[in-house]
């Protein structure tokens, strides 16, 4: 695997015409992440994989510092999955000025999750946007954990780029919740109510399938 910390010395290394799938991450990885990179390296030649903690997504900067961080766990399992490229750039690569950090979102994508994390989707957009504009990925490995989010981005990227959406299935664990970095800061009493509440859910889609067929 070869890491690099420089877009411009990736640009020049890498052929982006060689069929190369992307998994962009925020890093703390987890089984979610590895279905992705291997969902890239079953339908792509060359797998890259990014991590970069994309500040303008966060609403509060304790969030932003609180976020979960291990990278050398991160290198251990992605140089253990044979990952091609593994891409860890830094603030001032991606966002040269404040004018990049946001996109704007129309008020029908304001719904949902996004009335309640303003600024959220806007700042995720900006660095998927920041990515494929300074590189040139054939498909874009994401997964439907964050089904806004996955919406968002295929509608952007459409308009935008020549860039393949790959969407995979939400990844979960025992107890029935969806993985994501951000478990590991929930304390033991919310990883219950979390547990309770998806399945909850789930068994309520079970039944109204069971309606609709």
């Amino acid at each position: 695997m070869i890491i690099f910390k420089s877009i411009n010395k990736l640009n020049k290394e890498v052929n982006f015409k060689a069929n190369i799938g992307f998994v962009p991450t925020m890093g703390s990885l987890h089984n979610g992440h590895i279905s992705l990179i291997k969902s890239s390296k079953k339908n792509c030649n060359k797998t890259l994989v990014s991590i970069f903690i994309n500040p303008s997504q966060f609403n509060k900067k304790s969030d932003l510092q609180n976020y979960p961080r291990n990278f050398k766990k991160d290198i251990k399992i992605l140089k253990k999955l044979k990952v091609d490229y593994l891409l860890i750039p830094r603030i001032k690569e991606i966002y040269k000025n404040n004018k990049h950090r946001k996109i704007k979102l129309s008020k029908k994508d304001k719904i949902m999750c996004a009335l309640y994390r303003p600024g959220h989707f806007e700042g995720v957009l900006a660095v998927i946007n920041q990515f494929l504009k300074k590189m040139k990925p054939n498909l874009l490995f994401l997964g439907e954990k964050d089904y806004q989010q996955l919406f968002l981005i295929k509608k952007f990227v459409k308009k935008k780029f020549r860039v393949k959406v790959f969407s995979c299935k939400t990844i979960r664990d025992k107890n029935k919740i969806a993985l994501s970095s951000r478990n590991n800061l929930l304390k033991n009493s919310d990883l219950k109510k979390s547990s309770y509440i998806a399945s909850l859910l789930l068994n309520l889609r079970n039944k109204l399938k069971k309606l609709l067929i």
